[in-house]
């Protein structure tokens, strides 16, 4: 039996890889644990939608050939990348800033669902790393018996399915832990930490995707 001319050994091989990418802490886990435990779960589904566009933007862009530019242009590559890390700091940046208004008034109104959804986005977008996955990894599994571009759109669906719903689980793992953020002082405390912990994600994602 095979599938878009992929048989279902290439498809059970492929979900394991993604599974075992997507477990691996990274910007958009670390974003949308941060985003769910601070502002609740609807602002974490906005992030998550948010990934799951710009996951299937670059899947369709690989397609298209653009990703395989991206991959062979190192001056591209760079921009993506400190682009990237600029943006991580930045939402760094504003968490520690906003931890000084704890109110849980405050908490509740700190953006609106579409602010969330465009981060996530952005910060997938930004990730030079999702890119060179289209080009290099999922290629690996297409067969050249059979017409490419359907089996590029099954492998990028199930990517995109696959990551949606470990970060669902992400968001309401971490939205589970909310009721601790009750407490004004512990709030600001959790929330200054969480900042300084997106901060030293995009450190390690400057070093993890460096050439």
């Amino acid at each position: 039996m095979a599938l878009a001319g992929l048989t279902l050994d290439a498809v059970a091989g492929f979900a394991l890889t993604c599974l075992a990418i997507e477990i691996t802490p990274g910007p958009n886990m670390a974003y949308l644990a941060i985003v769910s435990l601070d502002r609740g779960r609807r602002s974490g589904f906005a992030v998550v939608a948010g990934v799951a566009l710009g996951l299937a933007l670059i899947g369709a862009a690989a397609a298209a050939g653009l990703a395989a530019f991206l991959s062979s242009s190192p001056m591209l590559y760079e921009a993506l990348r400190w682009g990237g890390v600029a943006y991580l700091c930045y939402l760094a940046w504003e968490g520690w800033r906003d931890a000084g208004e704890s109110s849980p008034a405050r908490m509740e109104t700190g953006g609106t669902l579409g602010t969330y959804f465009r981060r996530g986005l952005i910060v997938n977008l930004l990730n030079p790393k999702a890119a060179v996955f289209y080009v290099t990894v999922l290629p690996s599994f297409m067969s050249e018996a059979a017409p490419a571009t359907p089996q590029a759109a099954l492998l990028t669906a199930l990517y995109v399915a696959i990551a949606t719903g470990i970060h669902l689980g992400i968001v309401m793992a971490a939205a589970s832990l909310r009721p601790v953020l009750t407490d004004p002082r512990r709030n600001r405390l959790i929330r200054r930490a969480l900042s300084l912990a997106l901060l030293a994600v995009a450190v390690w994602f400057a070093r993890s995707v460096a050439r």
